[in-house]
């Protein structure tokens, strides 16, 4: 994550009922490091939470089941969203909190603040950051974006149902690998999923989220 740390942060990827968590598909398929590729079954995943550091701190939790969205795997990255049931709910805190979530089909503004958080590379190519990390960037016109991916590579497709966003011909800010599956909030909302893009913090190439609008009654469907 190309931003600043956070010393003090609310865990807040999380469903109403408290034994949920939103991640991406391609996360819950496979683990990129920077040799290997690791498949995991979903027994042998653990979240951590209510801490601001990557590996202490807080209370770790089993996963007991992965829900992929069915779409994903069609359309490139299209519907790359899943819902983690953990083991046993976690227990609500001054730092573990549930996340509000988009209403179903609401449609994002184009140019507008919204906040990444992670514990990705600080910067592309660079190291894994130890304390939690978030960064201000701005949605983007997803006709734009979807028009500059496709001068790159026509195989790079952004569908309606992703989110665009980044510093426009600026770059410097974003979120990077290590970031995925993590939260995009508008308003303290969870609108997006981190999902893909083309280097780190692009100027060209904005970072590209899956949009939980879509997804948000399937999410509820297996929360509740």
């Amino acid at each position: 994550m190309r931003g600043r740390a956070l010393y003090n942060y609310v865990v807040e990827n999380l469903t109403p009922e408290n034994k949920y968590v939103h991640a991406a598909v391609h996360m819950n398929i496979k683990e990129l490091g920077f040799k290997f590729t690791w498949f995991f079954r979903s027994e042998w995943r653990r979240i951590r939470a209510g801490s601001t550091f990557s590996n202490v701190g807080g209370v770790i939790v089993s996963v007991e089941a992965v829900f992929n969205h069915p779409s994903y795997g069609s359309n490139y990255y299209d519907g790359d969203i899943s819902v983690l049931r953990l083991t046993t709910p976690l227990v609500y805190s001054s730092v573990i909190q549930p996340t509000a979530i988009v209403a179903q089909n609401s449609a994002i503004p184009d140019n507008v603040p919204v906040v990444h958080a992670g514990w990705g590379l600080i910067w592309q190519n660079g190291i894994t950051a130890f304390i939690l990390r978030d960064v201000e960037i701005y949605t983007v016109n997803n006709t734009l974006c979807t028009q500059r991916y496709a001068q790159l590579d026509p195989r790079y497709i952004v569908t309606e149902n992703m989110i665009c966003a980044g510093v426009l011909d600026v770059g410097s800010r974003d979120a990077c690998q290590g970031d995925s599956g993590g939260p995009l909030y508008y308003s303290n909302i969870l609108i997006g999923v981190v999902s893909w893009g083309h280097g780190c913090a692009h100027a060209i190439y904005p970072g590209i989220s899956t949009s939980v609008a879509p997804y948000t009654d399937w999410i509820v469907s297996i929360a509740v």
